[in-house]
């Protein structure tokens, strides 16, 4: 497989109210959209072959302005969108806590792994994998980026180290940020994690 730039979306228009939007589709903020442009201007020498992104308007608006440079498609991944968080969509932890406590606990201790009324995180796991199987087709030499959410790029990481899934959420993964995982036959490499340096204020 090539060489993969993991990209997390920009700032939300609704980021400050700190819910949990999973597959709620929202756009970027006027500030995410900067961002966008920061990390297009740092990858802009690169030489990409492909760019892929998850359907959902944050992550597509950040791809779009991170491949005009290079004159790619945005390819639409719905396997790459993120959780979804069911009944605790779109809920600050506060609520959650009121509404569903167990969860709630979970989510602190950073063990939660099914989402009711939503996902767990086998289902989207099996996204990720049949999104990594696409990859394949791709020459060892491509550089591809990949643009989605913070939940999918940690599994990509995961599953590429050969990393139990259940650790997903000890990968710090911020918003504009880049990740870059270098892959072959028999191993892969992270060569960089969650770095944000090409933001400026």
């Amino acid at each position: 497989m090539p060489k993969l730039l993991l990209i997390r979306h920009g700032k939300t228009k609704l980021h400050k109210e700190d819910r949990f939007w999973g597959s709620t589709n929202i756009g970027l903020s006027e500030e995410g959209t900067k961002q966008a442009e920061q990390l297009g201007n740092r990858l802009s020498k690169e030489k990409i072959s492909a760019v892929y992104a998850s359907t959902l308007g944050r992550a597509r608006a950040t791809a779009e302005i991170i491949a005009a440079p290079h004159h790619r498609e945005v390819v639409a991944c719905p396997e790459l969108c993120e959780c979804n968080f069911g009944y605790i969509e779109g809920l600050t932890y506060a609520e959650i806590k009121k509404l569903y406590p167990a969860l709630a606990e979970e989510l602190d201790k950073r063990t939660a792994v099914a989402f009711p009324g939503g996902e767990s995180l086998e289902q989207m796991n099996g996204r990720i994998l049949s999104f990594l199987k696409k990859l394949e087709k791709h020459k060892p030499q491509d550089t591809i980026i990949i643009v989605a959410h913070g939940g999918p790029v940690r599994l990509i990481i995961c599953n590429l180290l050969g990393l139990e899934i259940k650790h997903w959420q000890q990968l710090r993964i911020d918003l504009a940020s880049l990740s870059i995982v270098d892959t072959y036959p028999a191993i892969s490499y992270l060569n960089l994690l969650n770095d944000t340096s090409h933001l400026l204020s």
